[in-house]
């Protein structure tokens, strides 16, 4: 098919809502299909559209060229309140089979062009206008589908909208880039880390992502190196900061890295952490975890080390007692304890890990897009 995809997000970012919809689209075009991603903004400087790729490809990860479209100007409440009418104009010139997209506004405006939409949905339809919008895509005629992230949303939307075609569509990863991962001291040393007894967590450093948490950690286990792995260059200051003036001489925070070099990272630990919150920040603010769908939790399921996680319910969808260790967020001595058994334990560790490798399987970006697009005739 020939497929257009609508998405709210900044083309180049290290956004994590960036990082999804570029993913979401590249398994699309995986599947074959022909994609038109159309984002906002302006395309980045490059000397021809192959080198454009090759940027975006080493930002992201990526394989299977598609094309990315742009939509100038961004800047102000209108320009971003008329985007999604606007890329759905401009998505007709394609002839698309199908408008794929994250606004529920396109959604709309593709059924009303007669033009079969899927929408994904993150979270409930916030605001009177979302409501408005969400409704007014449920109650449009015509080929529609909607693709929520986790089953507690999709429930919540059920039961306060009623039902549509609905797929559960959960994050997911690309095990390829996975495979023939070194051991974790040998990515110590590839990476120019220190080779000590590891426990790392990767993504940004927005409130709620467990910096706090890391922190206390590292000062309780001095002899353990605490690695974090991402962030803005300003967030990466302050907790550089505050790790100092803590006296701690055992965390380090890289900054951000593109998402082709990640897995190596994610390689040089023996444990991975998902300190969460009860509610986590991001670009948009803060917001309960009660619907998300981690990314780096199938990428900490794909580079096949042992997971100790914050135990909300959204995360036993996907993860078991078999899979990771569960603590609640708010105990930091409990934290504690798993990180030592686990360390102490590699038999332990190895078990989990294998289980989480096996569980993932069902959980690529191509998988979801096959599942999306499952019986779907246009």
């Amino acid at each position: 098919m020939k497929i257009v995809c609508t998405a709210p997000s900044m083309i180049p970012s290290d956004s994590a809502n960036s990082i999804q919809a570029m993913k979401a689209c590249h398994a699309l075009a995986q599947l074959g299909h022909e994609v038109v991603l159309i984002v906002p903004g302006t395309a980045p400087e490059a000397a021809s559209p192959e080198e454009k790729w090759v940027q975006l490809a080493r930002q992201y990860g990526l394989e299977t060229p598609f094309e990315v479209a742009y939509i100038p100007p961004y800047d102000g409440r209108l320009a971003r309140r008329v985007f999604p009418w606007r890329a759905v104009w401009q998505a007709r010139r394609y002839r698309p089979n199908l408008i794929y997209t994250w606004f529920f506004q396109s959604g709309a405006a593709a059924l009303l062009a007669g033009i079969p939409a899927m929408v994904e949905v993150h979270d409930v339809p916030p605001g009177r206008f979302g409501r408005l919008w969400y409704r007014l895509f449920l109650r449009l005629p015509g080929r529609k589908r909607q693709l929520v992230i986790t089953q507690v949303l999709a429930d919540d939307l059920h039961a306060q909208y009623g039902k549509i075609d609905t797929v559960i569509a959960s994050n997911g990863v690309e095990l390829e880039r996975y495979e023939g991962l070194p051991d974790p001291s040998a990515a110590r040393k590839a990476l120019g880390l220190p080779d000590r007894k590891t426990v790392a967590c990767t993504g940004h450093l927005y409130a709620g992502r467990g910096v706090e948490l890391f922190l206390d950690l590292a000062e309780r286990l001095p002899a353990v190196q605490f690695l974090w792995v991402g962030g803005r260059p300003e967030d990466v200051a302050h907790w550089q900061q505050r790790a100092s003036e803590l006296g701690l001489n055992n965390t380090v925070f890289t900054g951000f890295v593109p998402n082709a070099e990640l897995p190596r990272y994610q390689a040089a630990a023996d444990l991975l952490l998902m300190p969460y919150a009860r509610q986590v920040g991001g670009s948009s603010g803060a917001a309960p975890v009660r619907y998300f769908s981690s990314m780096k939790m199938f990428e900490y399921m794909a580079a096949d080390r042992a997971i100790i996680t914050s135990d909300l319910p959204v995360i036993h969808e996907t993860l078991d007692g078999e899979s990771a260790v569960f603590c609640p967020p708010e105990e930091p001595a409990a934290w504690q304890a798993a990180v030592e058994h686990l360390l102490k334990d590699p038999a332990f560790s190895r078990q989990l890990a294998g289980r989480a490798r096996q569980l993932v399987a069902d959980y690529t970006w191509t998988a979801r897009a096959r599942k999306a697009l499952g019986g779907w005739h246009g």
